[in-house]
């Protein structure tokens, strides 16, 4: 079988592309990075290395490349003959690829092709896979709206995987942590014959996105915010901290309380699930900046992002919020010279009453819910 997928990255080559690969299929890499491609095509191989004391190297072969920027043709060429089309290139970058994967679309129509499949965006956003379709839509006449909606499939997924920041001499060389999670939603599912080994398969994909979110998210950017309270610079070296390790804890016990109560998640599992997390957080050989993990906090300060919508959530159902609520108060102390949106919450702090700050950045009204962040701030 063929798949074609575009985003030729780390988590392109370094997760997408080892899933299929286990799963006998031959990949199409489309990027429009022109040393990787030419690279791919060259040696229609690479090596994957997992970032642990073992560095234990996979090697990944019958793949190969196009690059999109060049030649359009041989990518609509390739999606004709493909079995199934992934993209791991990133949320905004989708809308730019829609009229290509779109005429590739057509291309199967105008061979008369009715074998289904699916398009699956492994992208850090929640409905990707179905925003993608709306973007190529838009580049489709009725007919080819009516055969879309007969043969191509677009289930959403959610993807984990830390890829380490790295640099290397080979431009296919990557090095990705050992845990991997892809969960896609086999309701949207066109070509539901098709299921990969390593892929877990869900009828609601909601309760494993938020489990995510309220976990690797949530608890990632709490070992950020509070390591940087501590003066500390990477992610490993803040989870030496018994007093960040705590707060982690903390954090993810409430948020593991909601989403049991939620989704109805077994506490024994989920509890083994954080653990996982911790260990991955704890990871020395993978070396995070905590200004990269903490950047943008106004972006993670949103109603219903990973600090205020598990804290509301859990509020309105009566759970423990402490954890939550006092790394909040150290979000607002963040103050990263180097980030616009640190030097922006700064700025609302010294122009603004901290109340009207906290509703306007949080977008929260409860004001037994702002004067609890309120507190939190003070104390630190």
């Amino acid at each position: 079988m063929r798949a074609v997928h575009f985003g030729a990255g780390n988590i392109g080559r370094g997760f997408i592309g080892e899933v299929l690969f286990n799963n006998d299929i031959a990949v199409t890499f489309v990027d429009m990075n022109a040393a990787v491609i030419t690279a791919l095509q060259e040696r229609r191989s690479y090596e994957i290395e997992l970032a642990d004391k073992d560095k234990k190297q996979i090697h990944i072969s019958n793949v190969t490349g196009i690059n999109n920027g060049d030649d359009a043709r041989s990518v609509i060429e390739a999606i004709v003959e493909t079995d199934l089309i992934t993209t791991a290139i990133g949320p905004n970058v989708l809308p730019h690829i829609a009229q290509l994967v779109a005429e590739g679309i057509l291309a199967r129509k105008d061979q008369g092709i009715t074998q289904p499949i699916d398009i699956i965006a492994c992208e850090n956003m929640i409905g990707g896979s179905q925003f993608f379709k709306e973007e190529i839509l838009k580049h489709l006449n009725d007919d080819g709206k009516s055969y879309l909606d007969r043969y191509i499939g677009f289930p959403n997924a959610a993807v984990d995987r830390i890829v380490p920041m790295q640099s290397h001499e080979d431009p296919l060389f990557v090095s990705v942590e050992p845990f991997s999670e892809w969960v896609v939603d086999q309701t949207q599912m066109k070509h539901s014959e098709l299921k990969l080994e390593g892929v877990l398969y869900v009828e609601d994909l909601e309760p494993y996105i938020e489990r995510k979110l309220f976990s690797v998210n949530t608890g990632h950017a709490t070992v950020a915010y509070t390591g940087y309270y501590h003066d500390y610079e990477t992610i490993d070296q803040a989870m030496e901290d018994e007093k960040i390790l705590n707060q982690l804890r903390a954090v993810l016990n409430e948020t593991g309380q909601l989403l049991e109560a939620k989704w109805g998640f077994e506490h024994d599992t989920h509890q083994e699930y954080i653990e996982k997390i911790i260990g991955r957080f704890q990871n020395e050989h993978i070396s995070d900046d905590i200004t990269r993990v903490a950047r943008t906090p106004i972006r993670k300060l949103g109603y219903d992002e990973r600090f205020v919508r598990p804290m509301r959530e859990a509020y309105e159902q009566n759970l423990s919020i402490d954890a939550l609520v006092d790394t909040i108060g150290m979000i607002f102390h963040y103050d990263d010279a180097n980030d616009p949106q640190a030097v922006e919450l700064q700025s609302l702090l010294d122009e603004k009453s901290v109340e009207d700050v906290i509703q306007e950045v949080t977008g929260l009204s409860d004001d037994s819910l702002i004067q609890k962040i309120v507190t939190a701030i003070e104390k630190y």
